[in-house]
């Protein structure tokens, strides 16, 4: 296998991963914001991340969302955040669950973050229709 089949294949299967955790409408805005400057970066994303790690099957797609979304907390990366919102979603977490990982990491990462992070997961569950069922 040629080095361009090996990074064919690692794409198409981590766009297909990608699209299923993060859905349609996220993969349409990356594809339409791709530039030549950020296009190996999109695909480096696609051959790690999702084709090698979003495919294991240790731990599940939800679980893998719960931990991503604690990382993202601790980093304040709230740009990315709001995305892996949709895709716990997506992976069948529940905004309670979603609530608790974010709650949780306010020990780790502190208040702070983890303050902001709820700002962002409220946006974005308000935006995307997903309320919490008990208060």
């Amino acid at each position: 296998m040629t080095d361009d089949n090996a990074h064919g294949a690692l794409q198409s299967t981590g766009r297909k991963a990608m699209t299923e955790v993060l859905g349609d409408a996220y993969i349409a805005r990356r594809d339409a914001s791709t530039t030549p400057l950020n296009q190996a970066l999109r695909h480096l994303s696609e051959e790690f991340p999702y084709a090698s790690l979003w495919t294991r099957d240790v731990i599940t797609r939800r679980e893998r969302s719960m931990v991503t979304i604690g990382m993202l907390v601790a980093m304040s990366q709230h740009h990315e955040l709001r995305g892996h919102l949709v895709g716990a979603l997506n992976n069948g977490c529940t905004p309670e669950e979603i609530a608790e990982v974010i709650t949780h990491s306010c020990a780790y990462a502190g208040f702070p973050a983890a303050i902001a992070a709820m700002r962002t997961a409220e946006e974005v569950l308000r935006e995307v229709g997903a309320t919490p069922t008990s208060r």
